[in-house]
């Protein structure tokens, strides 16, 4: 068993997808992390599936998303059933297209997710440190104090920060005494994980809608695919549930007859709607499943707490390193608790019409659904705003204490993630992307427009003296074969723009005008870079 140190910069409570995004981040920044949980390993099984857009940029940036890829299976579609009859079918494989580099939901078990970012963290010796329970928090203002029990052993830690990324019992949210409001779906609800020979197409995924609830049947790779469903009212009241118990249930749903089928997981659950009443106190913070769970509506989830890593590991990372403020950290809750809000009232609605079991509502819904979503599908722009919403590339913070926008465009403001848009690189005369561009750790600045040789030479003098390792350049001029991303950021004939990108590809600053003294401004007033 590895020994843990007696005091580090952080301690992450959690090995999920959140925590090991955490440490996998900050590892991107130069902050080595201690991460602990009581597992023994890593499970076998999980309830999470979808890797949405957002996520997949994520792992863009940390080098991880050609394995992630060659793991999953991206949906082609989604097919609605009324009974066993299909009564929509809607194409998704291009309604993400020139809005991310991944135009689609992948579906990918959690547990392969965090088998992932494990490889990650141990190509970069960083350990999990496994069989280590928190089972004390003492904060104040300036250190944390920790005690851990390590199989039968007792131990103590100190940390400059604690990130709870424990789940939704989370030890470090409790040890804090912060509040974990919401409630639990009045439903129970089974997953079963199967492998069927040749049924049905493996790339759509496929919802049966029923009076008494729906089943979902999710593609994954080698044949293999997962059922969801609302537990008959018949077998609510036994004490243990079986596979075999609910076959029969399956095959009347969906029509599949289950015969040469092979079930390698099955569980039953009730889900719960909670958020905490903050993400921080004092040197404590909280991530993913401890500081809010959803409704599997839409996949959002793990997703959601790999965001909130990815939000904060820049920010705690640049003040452990002192570039920034500490206050700095304050926009962490700022920006993630109405993500988190806004997603649970989303998810709660959604998913309480889908589960309803009331005879009325459910036959209203199974009628005009179907109706609705295929007429909507015809408008392109209906399609490019629901796939915004569910792949995260949508979320923006442009209320955010960071978000400085002194620009006439109306499209794109500060705040919001970075467009993926392709752009020919003049300098290297080979094909690229802004994300590309920003995709180095720290800031990045673009200016995008017309500037003289000597414009173009004052900035770069003025990095290299002021940011010289921390702030990256780019400079692209007006050209034929970038025409577009002027348009798109609505840069007119002979006019500029200067956008300051943050570590997480989120517009901090945005102007109509190149001027070193208001960038300079933002980034030591508004950000609190400490050079």
């Amino acid at each position: 068993m590895n020994s843990l140190p007696s005091h580090c910069s952080v301690l992450i409570v959690g090995a999920g997808p959140s925590g090991l995004m955490m440490a996998a981040q900050l590892l991107r920044f130069g902050v080595y992390p201690v991460i602990i949980d009581s597992k023994t390993g890593l499970t076998s099984n999980s309830r999470a599936l979808a890797v949405q857009a957002r996520s997949l940029e994520i792992m863009r940036q940390l080098g991880v998303d050609a394995a992630v890829l060659e793991e999953g299976n991206a949906v082609k579609g989604l097919a609605i059933h009324e009974d066993t009859e299909e009564v929509a079918h809607l194409d998704l494989t291009s309604v993400g297209e020139g809005i991310s580099p991944f135009p689609y939901v992948l579906i990918l078990e959690q547990n392969k997710t965090e088998k992932l970012l494990l490889d990650y963290l141990t190509s970069n010796t960083c350990p999990v440190y496994w069989d280590t329970e928190l089972k004390g928090v003492s904060s104040t203002e300036r250190r944390v104090a920790v005690r851990l029990r390590r199989g039968d052993v007792d131990e103590t830690l100190t940390c400059d920060w604690l990130i709870g990324a424990d789940g939704a019992s989370s030890s470090v949210r409790k040890s804090q005494g912060i509040a974990f409001t919401g409630g639990t779906y009045l439903n129970k609800f089974y997953l079963a994980d199967i492998n069927l020979k040749g049924q049905p197409d493996g790339g759509d995924v496929r919802v049966f809608l029923e009076d008494k609830g729906f089943t979902g049947i999710f593609p994954m790779q080698r044949n293999n695919y997962r059922f969801i469903g609302i537990l008959p009212r018949t077998l609510r009241r036994r004490e243990s549930v079986t596979f075999e118990d609910i076959k029969p249930y399956i095959t009347y749903a969906s029509g599949i007859p289950l015969e040469e089928e092979s079930c390698y997981w099955f569980s039953t659950y009730q889900l719960h709607h909670r958020m905490a009443e903050r993400f921080r106190n004092r040197r404590c913070f909280l991530i993913g499943d401890a500081a809010h769970i959803h409704s599997p509506a839409g996949g959002q989830g793990m997703n959601t707490g790999l965001q909130d890593a990815y939000n904060l590991a820049w920010k705690l990372s640049g003040v452990l390193k002192k570039e920034y403020n500490e206050g700095i950290l304050d926009t962490y809750a700022a920006e993630r608790m109405p993500v988190a809000r806004a997603l649970l009232k989303t998810t709660d609605r959604l998913f309480t019409i889908a589960a309803t079991q009331n005879w009325l509502i459910s036959r209203i819904r199974n009628w005009l659904l179907p109706k609705i979503l295929q007429m909507f599908w015809r408008d392109r722009n209906i399609p490019v705003k629901l796939f915004a919403r569910i792949s995260q590339t949508g979320i923006q913070y442009r209320s955010s204490p960071l978000s400085v926008h002194h620009s006439q465009s109306g499209r794109v403001k500060a705040g919001d993630r970075l467009p993926f848009l392709r752009l020919f690189d003049e300098k290297l005369k080979e094909d690229s992307d802004l994300h590309s561009w920003c995709s180095k750790p720290g800031f990045t600045l673009l200016v995008i427009g017309f500037l003289s040789q000597r414009d173009v030479h004052l900035l770069a003098k003025w990095i290299k003296s002021a940011y010289p390792l921390d702030l990256n350049f780019y400079y692209l001029p007006p050209s034929k074969p970038n025409q577009h991303i002027f348009d798109f950021l609505e840069i007119k004939e002979d006019r500029n723009k200067a956008l300051i990108i943050r570590p997480d590809m989120h517009i901090g600053y945005m102007n109509d005008i190149v001027d070193i003294e208001l960038l300079d401004i933002y980034l030591k007033e508004t950000v609190g870079w400490r050079k």
